[in-house]
This record gives C-alpha cells, sequence and structure tokens, in this order.
C-alpha cells in the first residue's frame, strides 16, 4: 500500500505540468448603438472616454419631416377637443332649455309644450350622436398624438446599460439612418479572456474548470473558469476559442489588454496513466 502511495505521489510529480495560454481581456457586455429613426444630429452629450449611465441621453436629432408630423397630430388632438367641448356646451345648452320648459308646463297649451318638448328632445339626441362621433375621432387623435410623442422620445438616442464610450463615428449636423452605426458603448465591470487552444489541446479543457490568470502589465493575479468552449474552430490554425471568467478587483484592467492563462494538467495527466 505504501509502494503504491510513492507511485502515486512520483508520477503526480513527473507529470506536474500546466498549459499555457495567451489571451485578451474582452468585455462581456459591448454595445452598438444606432438610431431608429432617420434624422441630423442635433446635439452629441459625451466624448470617446466617457462614461455613461443607463438612460443617459448619448446624442439627439432633429427631423424637420417629423416636427411638421407631430405639430399635425397635436393641432388635430387640440381641434377634436374643441369640437367636443362645443357639442357638450350645446347639449347642456338644450338640457336647461328642457327643464325651464317642463317648469312652464302648466303655463302653455299642452300642444306647443309637447312641440317644443319634441324639438329640443330632436336637438339633444342629434347633439349627443355629433358627441360620440367625436370622442372617436378624440381618441384617435389622441393615439396618434401619443405614437409622435413615443418617436420623439427615440430621437434622443439613450445609453441601453452602464459603460464607458469606446468609439464615436459621428458629428453634429451628420445625417444618421435607421440601423447605422453611431457609438460603441463597453461595459468595463463584466470582463472575461478570451484564448485560443490548440486542437490537440483541447481534450484537456472541460467547462467550470478552475483556472489561474495573469496580466502581466498590471502583475495581476487571479483565479478564475473556463466559462465557455466555442465550437468553431480556426480552419488554419486548427485552434479553438474559449471564454475564462473572472472577478475584476483592479480598476486599471480594461478590455485589449493582454493576459495569460494557467491551465493544471496534473490530474488529466494521471488519469491517463
Amino acid at each position: 500500500m505504501r509502494f503504491f502511495i510513492v507511485i502515486i505521489v512520483l508520477l503526480s510529480t513527473l507529470y506536474a505540468e500546466e498549459l499555457v495560454l495567451t489571451g485578451t481581456v474582452i468585455s462581456n457586455n459591448k454595445k452598438m448603438i444606432s438610431a431608429r429613426y432617420m434624422g441630423y444630429v442635433k446635439k452629441i452629450n459625451f466624448e470617446v472616454g466617457d462614461s455613461v449611465e443607463r438612460e443617459d441621453t448619448l446624442f439627439e436629432l432633429e427631423s424637420a419631416e417629423f416636427d411638421i408630423l407631430e405639430s399635425q397630430a397635436n393641432l388635430a388632438l387640440e381641434q377634436a377637443n374643441l369640437m367636443l367641448d362645443m357639442y357638450k356646451t350645446r347639449v347642456n345648452v338644450f338640457k336647461k332649455h328642457k327643464r325651464r320648459l317642463k317648469r312652464k308646463k302648466k303655463l302653455m297649451p299642452a300642444m306647443d309644450f309637447r312641440a317644443n318638448m319634441e324639438d329640443l328632445n330632436e336637438n339633444i339626441d342629434d347633439i349627443s350622436g355629433s358627441i360620440e362621433a367625436v370622442k372617436v375621432l378624440v381618441k384617435e387623435a389622441s393615439e396618434k398624438s401619443k405614437q409622435f410623442a413615443t418617436i420623439a422620445g427615440y430621437l434622443k438616442v439613450k445609453a441601453p446599460n452602464d459603460g464607458v464610450i469606446v468609439e464615436r463615428r459621428i458629428q453634429v449636423g451628420d445625417m444618421v439612418a435607421p440601423g447605422m452605426l453611431t457609438m460603441v458603448i463597453v461595459d468595463m465591470q463584466h470582463l472575461e479572456i478570451e484564448a485560443e487552444v490548440a486542437e490537440s489541446d483541447l481534450k484537456y479543457l472541460r467547462r467550470n474548470k478552475v483556472v489561474k490568470i495573469t496580466i502581466p502589465s498590471l502583475s495581476y493575479k487571479a483565479s478564475g473558469y473556463i466559462k465557455a468552449i466555442v465550437p468553431s474552430a480556426n480552419p488554419m490554425a486548427h485552434t479553438f476559442k474559449i471564454r475564462v471568467h473572472f472577478e475584476k478587483t483592479n480598476a486599471m484592467i480594461f478590455p485589449g489588454m493582454y493576459a495569460k492563462v494557467y491551465i493544471d494538467l496534473t490530474n488529466e495527466l494521471v488519469n491517463k496513466i
């Protein structure tokens, strides 16, 4: 038994090796910012290198065509509301006349009372029908106005998350089209290391395997784990990409930094023996 243990220890020492991979620090949350509508850049609130928070307005667009349509929608809503108020006022006037007529019922001939009452009821019914029709117009105009208000919000392009602006492709006065790349925002808190591993070494890797990492320029050392093995080989170099997750504890770690990943092979080699 003791001899067997000694053999295992010797083999573990003999095969105590590690695989060293070179990689690059990358952000796990990189956003390409584009606009939803066409327009000219009216104002830019941030420069490259500035930190932004979620919902910060990055830049604003102006569109003459949109402004005209928005004004028309607001005007249509205002006119519909005025028409509705006018009809409501008229129907209230006729209802007052009807109440007065009822009070004078005993002072006037029955035939005149019925005739006047029929006229008032007919007018009230007609105006009530007009009120219902105008209410439909008000609802339609209100929905259209809300739609343009929503579009107006899109003319102010906002940051989708916290991060740092690493690229800006627009200037004030530029024409922006829908889908056009305008800015790039990188989340500096959720970082990973991307490295390439040779096809022949892929057998030593598995997801969630704990590894060691270093960032030589900062003399930074930490532990992490293999988050993903990307199943897409480089046909020229016959290498696979891996993603290593680690917790950022140094504010000076940025995407693009050179990094090394150390993978312990001891267990894998002993198991093969």
